[in-house]
């Protein structure tokens, strides 16, 4: 089976544990209006390649990572290629590579997807707005399959870091935080909830693939005032 990657990462230090090798994975259900990567949206037949060719890729990066490291697959959405990473799973588990699936949950709950999701490291899951009416304005899609996501985590209790981007104008306040928290309150498998700053280095993006950046006159989150909210999530969590 192929799987179709857009980009890769050799050395990745925000993408879980350790230092990490990230690779990109191409394919996305949602149109979020801060996405970073617009390009990864399409599969296409660019970068197809075989697991064997892949894992042999990642594996060269086997010095860095150490015991807390590995591969993060990001995207995009990775889980929508679950059934690749299911015939990868064996083959890094043979090199001793671990991996991270960096994932908005936005996909149904397959056997692929749940076996993915068990053999990892950890989980990297955004919670990207609070409420289903402002997923469906500022991502496309509605909050439901994240949330099941959510709870199937913590049945199997795998250690998940969930993340949230943080946008000037849409939800930087304490008052739109605090609607997050009942989401994950209670979650033992949450093991940190974190805040990211919005940027606007993929703004380049947009122009060159003909797609229209809501987002365009919004400046980049100040780092002082994610700070100070990263505080109150975590006295409020």
């Amino acid at each position: 089976m192929k799987g179709y990657v857009h980009s890769f990462e050799s050395l990745a230090a925000v993408d879980g544990e350790g230092l990490r090798c990230a690779v990109f994975l191409r394919g996305c259900p949602l149109r979020c209006v801060y996405c970073h990567n617009p390009d990864t949206w399409a599969f296409g037949k660019e970068g197809e390649i075989e697991a064997e060719e892949l894992v042999r890729k990642i594996a060269r990066y086997r010095p860095y990572f150490k015991e807390r490291g590995g591969v993060t697959f990001s995207g995009g959405e990775p889980l929508l290629q679950a059934e690749f990473l299911c015939e990868l799973i064996p083959l890094l588990e043979r090199e001793g590579i671990g991996y991270i699936p960096d994932t908005s949950g936005a996909v149904p709950l397959t056997d692929a997807v749940r076996t993915v999701l068990v053999h990892a490291q950890s989980v990297l899951l955004d919670l990207k707005f609070w409420d289903e009416e402002n997923y469906m304005r500022h991502a496309g899609r509605g909050m439901a399959q994240t949330l099941a996501m959510l709870d199937y985590l913590e049945e199997i209790g795998k250690p998940t870091r969930i993340r949230t981007v943080i946008v000037p104008g849409i939800n930087d306040s304490e008052e739109i935080l605090a609607q997050y928290l009942p989401h994950i309150r209670g979650k033992r498998c949450v093991t940190r909830y974190e805040l990211l700053p919005f940027h606007t280095l993929g703004f380049f993006k947009y122009e060159g693939l003909g797609v229209e950046n809501t987002l365009r006159d919004t400046p980049p989150m100040d780092r002082g005032r994610l700070a100070s909210l990263q505080t109150f999530v975590d006295r409020n969590r």
